[in-house]
């Protein structure tokens, strides 16, 4: 299961990736993230960070990690816990006319039994959640 947006930015593109590329930033711009906090690494391939998120009313513990750093076009995340993955990727390109547009796509994983009963439950849920990310983003990038 996934979701996916694209949409643009008045920054230049070198900003926008130094801001989305740290995922301590997650707290201003996600928002279902608690808190936030790098438990290793210098912030690039390899980091990881240690989240926890709010989503339907229960909390969530997630250990991130930076899967993808590709300065200043793509960054990956993964997050994983006992019952789920989650990656969050976003890909960034000058956008005609200026300013820079951002492609983001989180896709989840809850397990063989999870994948084909989660959907039917949090599908709306999720994709509202989508939307009020972007908006986040697009406030903490103004």
């Amino acid at each position: 299961m996934h979701v996916e947006r694209t949409f643009t930015v008045a920054r230049p593109i070198e900003e926008v990736f130094a801001y989305l590329g740290d995922f301590t930033h997650t707290e201003q711009w996600d928002p279902g993230t608690v808190t936030t906090t790098r438990t290793g690494g210098d912030g690039g391939l390899g980091t990881t960070y240690a989240n926890t998120s709010e989503f339907m009313g229960r909390r969530v513990e997630l250990t991130y990690e930076t899967i993808t750093y590709e300065q200043p076009t793509r960054v990956q995340f993964r997050g994983k816990n006992k019952s789920a993955t989650a990656t969050d990727s976003l890909s960034f390109s000058p956008a005609p006319g200026g300013g820079t547009a951002i492609h983001y796509r989180a896709d989840f994983d809850f397990g063989l039994l999870g994948n084909l009963v989660v959907p039917l439950v949090i599908r709306r849920k999720l994709d509202k959640v989508a939307d009020e990310t972007i908006e986040q983003m697009r406030r903490a990038l103004a």
